[in-house]
């Protein structure tokens, strides 16, 4: 797993959880009194069986052996891809994050507020000190809206749009394709899309976010969103 995030900025590790666990979630998710988008849940961490499979022993050893001796879950997304609500996403970062206060510090911006939550576009450095774990709640299929990546561009830094499309011209993109209860584990910078669903089938994906430590750099702190 570390060779594969550190060459291709993601690895994919087949099972983790049990499909029963999976499906509980599903459940507990179904009654979830949080506001939903078209794609899913933002702040997931405000669900307490989201923020509570964050913290599951498995996925943090997981988390703790990427990052070192700490994990500690900060931020979390419910993606509900489905016939009822399919959506894509453009070839794209992870750049952005959710911060306790904002102040001025080099590198850090712009700055937003979403649903209460202040967050900024983060520099290389506190980025590479961040991995995000997708937990699959269903199986996911080439045919029902997988993750799309384009391995090795974690190593590039943060990049503008234009960058981005020059990467997506010329390298072959991968479909990270998950059985239900496994989890894709990936770089904030690897550049990456996704496709709509042509099947069926849903595809849930929990997306939780993991750091070191809740100080990212130059003494900003993460919030728990």
């Amino acid at each position: 797993m570390l060779n594969a995030l550190e060459q291709d900025g993601f690895a994919i590790l087949p099972e983790v959880l049990l499909a029963s666990e999976a499906q509980r979630l599903i459940d507990e998710i179904d009654r979830s009194p949080l506001t939903r988008s078209r794609a899913g849940i933002r702040h997931a961490m405000r669900h307490p069986a989201m923020a509570h499979l964050a913290r599951e022993p498995r996925l943090q050893e997981v988390a703790r052996e990427i990052l070192g001796s700490e994990a500690v879950p900060f931020h979390a997304t419910l993606f509900d891809k489905s016939p009822r609500a399919n959506w894509l996403v453009v070839w794209h970062q992870d750049t952005a994050l959710p911060l306790r206060d904002q102040r001025d510090v080099p590198g850090w911006g712009p700055w937003s507020v979403k649903d209460g939550i202040i967050y900024a576009r983060a520099p290389a450095g506190a980025l590479r000190q961040v991995v995000a774990l997708r937990i699959h709640l269903d199986n996911c299929t080439v045919h029902n809206g997988p993750l799309r990546v384009l391995p090795g561009t974690h190593t590039e830094g943060v990049l503008t749009d234009h960058a981005i499309e020059k990467f997506a011209a010329r390298i072959a993109p991968v479909d990270c394709v998950v059985p239900q209860g496994g989890v894709l584990a990936m770089k904030p910078l690897l550049i990456h899309a996704s496709s709509k669903s042509q099947a069926e089938a849903p595809r849930r994906v929990l997306h939780v976010e993991y750091a070191a430590s809740m100080t990212i750099e130059s003494d900003l702190e993460l919030a728990v969103a």
